[in-house]
């Protein structure tokens, strides 16, 4: 275990992070994107009676992103959000909201590219609205086949003055590049797009399925870095890929694929800041890491499978018996 943990540590330098893949050819693929920027109506509001208007027009605002249930009554709900709204520290999330994300056309430009490629993939896909706003770092996001709503102060990186109140490597994911891939990521994963059997409860089965969110993300934004997607360190993610072979080691010495134990996957699949069943510096879930292997795998040896037919292929066991995945010995 401590010569697996150096030789992980010491791998950062491999330079083995992969980065593009195949980008189609979007061109012809027009779109009807409705890209809503919330940030100056919340910064306007003056009075309870303009909040209780907006709230009233976008009720998932209200109960999803400001939580109105946690609440006692309608009063106290809008007096906190009063309050808050015209609190010091809420202008300088919005003034640091403005700073990082300005016009937010570039933000925009991400979403409109991943809708157009998935346009390409799902002929019949139709985009989501898409609405942003400054929440006071309440909830970060909301997303379903019709509608995604983010709150960007939680995107605002290490550099913010607030930021929300989380470990660090949890901290990771909410950084400017990271507000796109992680709504793509709820997409993959989702079995509107990722086909899955409910009865097979093995960590194998969940390993591909988050594999396949992965490359699922992966060619909605073809240039996205790995490390990106999966909150990973440059050190983490070369790693991972310099020794993948002890990673599998670990995994098959452990009995870990076929294992159902929700605690068992929990160690390999669930978020940690550390596997430290493989090493002292392996990072966290890495078993949805060698999903997406074993699913890139079975991709490479099946050249004709498309995207969609892949996401449709629920049979985890099937997938990982086609992969060919072992990785070689260093």
């Amino acid at each position: 275990m401590l010569v697996f943990s150096v030789l992980f540590f010491l791998s950062g330098c491999d330079g083995t992070e992969k980065e593009c893949v195949v980008q189609p050819d979007i061109s012809d693929i027009d779109i009807d994107l409705t890209f809503e920027n919330y940030v100056d109506s919340i910064d306007n509001l003056q009075s309870k009676d303009q909040l209780v208007a907006l709230l009233t027009r976008e009720p998932l605002f209200r109960d999803y992103i400001f939580r109105r249930a946690a609440y006692p009554n309608d009063s106290v709900f809008i007096n906190e959000l009063h309050g808050r709204f015209h609190n010091p520290h809420f202008d300088t999330l919005i003034h640091e909201t403005r700073s990082v994300f300005g016009d937010q056309r570039e933000l925009e430009n991400e979403f409109r590219l991943a809708f157009q490629n998935m346009k390409h993939y799902y002929p019949d896909f139709v985009p989501p609205k898409v609405k942003t706003l400054v929440s006071g770092l309440d909830t970060d996001l909301y997303v379903s086949d019709t509608l995604i709503i983010v709150s960007l102060d939680f995107y605002l990186g290490p550099g913010a003055k607030y930021r929300p109140s989380m470990y660090a490597y949890l901290l990771r994911q909410y950084v400017p590049t990271n507000v796109v891939p992680s709504c793509l990521l709820m997409y993959g994963i989702d079995e509107r797009f990722n086909k899955t059997e409910i009865s097979d409860r093995t960590a194998l089965a969940d390993m591909i399925a988050y594999g396949k969110s992965y490359y699922f993300a992966k060619h909605m934004l073809p240039c996205t870095p790995d490390s990106i997607l999966l909150r990973y360190t440059a050190e983490e993610i070369n790693g991972s890929y310099a020794f993948q072979d002890l990673i599998w080691a670990r995994l098959i010495e452990n009995n870990v694929l076929f294992e159902t134990s929700h605690l068992i996957k929990q160690r390999y699949l669930g978020e940690r800041p550390k596997t430290l069943e493989i090493g002292e510096k392996c990072p966290g879930r890495i078993g949805q890491w060698v999903g997406w292997q074993i699913v890139k795998s079975y991709m490479d040896t099946h050249p004709n499978v498309t995207l969609s037919q892949l996401m449709e292929t629920s049979n985890a066991q099937e997938i990982f018996k086609q992969s060919g995945y072992k990785p070689d010995k260093r």
